[in-house]
Formats: C-alpha cells, sequence, structure tokens
C-alpha cells in the first residue's frame, strides 16, 4: 500500500478522498470491466476514469461469437460465446464491442472484445 505523501496527492469529490498515487490498478482485469477510459457504471466510485457507460444489453447471434482480448480480428480469443448468450456493450468502435459476457450464474464473466456483427437486439 503506497502512502500519501501530501494533501496535494488527494482529490475530494462529493466529500469522499481519492489518492491520486499514479496508475490504478484493476484487481481481476478478465472480469472487471474498466479501461483507462471507460468503466461499467456500476464501477463508478471504486475506479477513477473519464467516463462511466450504461450497458446496452445484447444476445449473441445464431452462429455465436469470439470474445477477444483486443479489438482486431487477430487478437487473441479468450472464449467462445454460445449463440443467445448475453453481452454487455460498453464502447462500440469500428465495427468492434467490447464489454462483457455475461454468464446465466453472474459468476466468471469475462470482459473483451466481439465483432458487432455477430450481436443482436435482446429481446
Amino acid at each position: 500500500m503506497e502512502t500519501i505523501r501530501t494533501l496535494s496527492d488527494c482529490i475530494d469529490l462529493d466529500g469522499r478522498t481519492f489518492a491520486l498515487l499514479g496508475p490504478m490498478k484493476i484487481a481481476d482485469p478478465a472480469h472487471t470491466p474498466v479501461r483507462g477510459d471507460l468503466a461499467h457504471i456500476a464501477l463508478a466510485g471504486r475506479y477513477f476514469v473519464p467516463h462511466y457507460a450504461v450497458p446496452l444489453t445484447r444476445r449473441v447471434g445464431t452462429a455465436g461469437a469470439a470474445l477477444r482480448a483486443g479489438g482486431r480480428a487477430d487478437a487473441e480469443t479468450l472464449a467462445k460465446l454460445a449463440a443467445g448468450s448475453r453481452f454487455d456493450v460498453l464502447d462500440i468502435a469500428g465495427g468492434i464491442a467490447w464489454g462483457q459476457a455475461v454468464e446465466p450464474s453472474g459468476d466468471g464473466s469475462l470482459v473483451g472484445y466481439v465483432a458487432l456483427d455477430q450481436l443482436e437486439d435482446a429481446a
């Protein structure tokens, strides 16, 4: 644990004090929907980022989808997502969605990238 050196190392936000001691440490990046620029709205107050997003729930299409570690087609595949499974979209750029594949149990949900054309509106 780092020690706060001076009061200028801290920021007060709505009566809560946060220490500004360097890059944030994400306890479990594979399962925590937070990047340097964006995080799931449920993580507000736990992670300091410029933007928080309310997830847009989508379903994986009939062919299934590859959950990738990066926003490119040649990025490492983290998991194969089953058709009809839930994917919470937090960001869309260049035909790629970044978000979290939500397990029905709510446990073990992985964060990654999915091609937007492999997702459908949630019914």
